[in-house]
């Protein structure tokens, strides 16, 4: 009886447990992004209401920087949707880009909305309201920064649990609405405290709820563009891979050791020093068990290149093989 091909029963495992992570990965990302959503929708229609009616400039802003997140959180849902689908003929490393680029997006428009209350904020300075915000908005504000953190918390800790850049730029959306609440009750009170000639104290709030943002903003964007650009990850997450290609049986040195991120999963690039005097057929073993430790110790490792190198080549002076 002809015995199955370890290698091919193994390929099969690992499409197997792939298919697995990518399903429980994009249902666990797209529930908290739909509960974003639902909770941004209410809380915006809010805010635009009682700022307008309640004379407060920085409520007003607060509510378009929570419209602002219903459009990321759009964003983020069909990000994780795309990044979710495996490879293709035409993507033959996976969709997983999808999620740092949707990070970028999220972190261009935290931008985007810090500058748009800016603006509006030296605008409410330069011509000041001639009537003070009512005491009812700071109750809505306080119930608003409540929310936004508790929210912010949950997404934030699953965007870690899911390694997802995404989902933690959509995480940062939620804290930059309750920075902007925050600075936004604090504006109120000095101008309900103060009376009269206090009225441009929440315009100031919201001046100083755009820095903030801002700087949020500039924070999620440079992660997600490096691993746009193919970034190493973590000196960690080498190591690791490296040491499970050192000491697996038959490897005498790691060589070089390449690790780029695409979505949750890492591909590595590595050549591995060899016995030169073994057969080919031992070498191309070594080669997979290599691949099957390194996809062991570090399980979101979705796929390893291994290029087989003599051993000693470098100190009898030859030329690297390529």
């Amino acid at each position: 009886m002809r015995c199955a091909d370890p290698f091919g029963v193994y390929a099969a495992a690992v499409f197997a447990f792939n298919r697995r992570v990518r399903k429980e990965r994009l249902k666990r990302s797209l529930r908290v992004t739909f509960l974003g959503m639902a909770v941004n929708s209410v809380l915006a229609g809010c805010k635009l209401i009682a700022g307008i009616a309640g004379h407060s400039h920085a409520l007003v802003a607060d509510a378009v920087e929570s419209f602002s997140d219903l459009f990321s959180s759009l964003v983020v849902w069909r990000a994780m949707v795309v990044a979710s689908e495996p490879a293709d003929q035409d993507h033959p490393y996976g969709h997983g880009k999808a999620e740092p680029l949707a990070a970028a997006v999220v972190a261009a428009m935290l931008l985007a909305a810090a500058a748009g209350i800016a603006i509006q904020a030296v605008r409410g300075i330069a011509n000041p309201h001639l009537v003070g915000p009512e005491p009812y908005t700071l109750y809505v504000l306080v119930g608003v920064v409540i929310i936004k953190e508790s929210l912010f918390r949950f997404a934030h800790r699953e965007g870690a649990s899911l390694q997802s850049s995404a989902v933690r730029s959509d995480a940062w959306h939620h804290r930059s609405d309750a920075i902007t609440s925050l600075f936004a009750g604090v504006g109120i009170s000095v101008a309900l405290i103060g009376g009269g000639g206090y009225e441009s104290a929440d315009d100031y709030a919201a001046m100083a709820a755009s820095v903030v943002i801002a700087w949020n903003g500039w924070r999620l964007l440079r992660p997600a563009l490096d691993e746009l650009m193919d970034a190493s990850p973590s000196l960690e997450v080498i190591d690791r891979i490296r040491e499970a290609a050192r000491t697996t049986a038959g490897v005498a040195e790691v060589e070089k050791c390449l690790v780029r991120k695409m979505g949750y999963h890492y591909y590595v690039d590595m050549h591995v020093e060899v016995d030169p005097e073994m057969s080919v057929r031992r070498a191309h073993a070594i080669a997979h068990e290599v691949k099957a430790r390194v996809r062991q110790e570090q399980a979101n490792v979705a796929d390893v290149l291994v290029h087989v190198e003599p051993a000693g080549q470098k100190a009898n002076g030859r030329a690297p093989t390529v």
